[in-house]
């Protein structure tokens, strides 16, 4: 409806997911006055604790609360204003033993977890999702391709009335985005390492990792949000060492500065806004309200 207020969802895989893709583009949507929802779909319980500090055996205990708070303080720090977990378990790396719990998201019944998106779609009427692409760049964790099998699906049939009636009114997402690092951001950060003279996390092997620069069509300007990123991911104790060299190599500020943009590759519209875009919202606000 013409009157709904604008609202973005976004879906990621395990917690952290949402601080190192798209936490810049989210808070600064989140201070304009757009609804921001973030889907979690799986606890995070399989992640390795690589922060040195918190490799205690009571953190390894209590892994999956320990994971939700550092969620909610990161989701809060970017500007999140609904957290809704999915419900599924972690599903590990792929071939690890984690992929056979019955539990995980990748043993989930598709009809059963698209369903679950379809729910949250139609109570809080998203007009655009980020989510994750077909291409997921040599990544292939089960969890993250997973979440791309179910979001193309959820769209479609939350604006079907004959799916999941149970679920709510239909409801029809606008715009889906894929989140995606551009190898542009790769390079200049490299370049910047160099310059610098500072050793470079990338090496030459890095690089030749599959890339999708040449499909992405949105780039969002996140200058005075960039830094956000950084607060989000130590929010992860558990998962991100603060003397990691990939993260916080450099300067926070010179980082932040290299490439002040999220990068984004329009997979669905239903809107006639052109591409190159810098909004994701393009062909929706004389539609709808913030």
């Amino acid at each position: 409806m013409a009157s709904d207020p604008l609202c973005l969802l976004s879906v990621h895989a395990h917690p952290d997911d949402e601080s190192s893709k798209g936490a810049g583009t989210v808070a600064k949507y989140h201070a304009e006055g757009v609804h921001t929802v973030l889907v979690c779909c799986t606890g995070g319980e399989e992640g390795d604790i690589l922060n040195p500090a918190m490799d205690l055996p009571e953190v390894k205990a209590d892994i999956s609360a320990v994971r939700q708070a550092e969620l909610d303080k990161a989701a809060a720090i970017i500007g999140y204003d609904e957290v809704v977990m999915l419900g599924y378990r972690d599903s590990g790396m792929p071939d690890s033993e984690a992929n056979a719990n019955p539990a995980s998201f990748a043993q989930a019944p598709l009809d059963e977890a698209v369903g679950r998106l379809v729910a949250i779609i139609r109570r809080t009427h998203p007009q655009v999702i980020i989510t994750y692409a077909d291409e997921q760049g040599g990544y292939n964790h089960p969890d993250h391709v997973r979440v791309y099998e179910i979001t193309g699906p959820a769209v479609e049939r939350a604006a079907d009335p004959d799916w999941y009636p149970e679920a709510g009114e239909p409801w029809q997402v606008s715009k889906v985005y894929y989140s995606v690092w551009s190898k542009k951001r790769a390079e200049l950060t490299h370049a910047k390492y160099k310059e610098l003279d500072i050793e470079s996390p990338y090496s030459d092997e890095w690089f030749d990792r599959p890339w999708q620069d040449e499909r992405i069509t949105t780039a969002i300007d996140i200058e005075g949000y960039a830094e956000v990123r950084f607060d989000a991911l130590l929010a992860h104790a558990t998962q991100i060492d603060p003397e990691s060299p990939f993260w916080f190599g450099l300067p926070r500020e010179v980082s932040a500065a290299i490439h002040p943009y999220d990068d984004y590759i329009r997979a669905f519209s239903v809107v006639d806004a052109p591409t190159p875009e810098g909004d994701l919202f393009a062909g929706l606000r004389a539609e709808a309200t913030v």
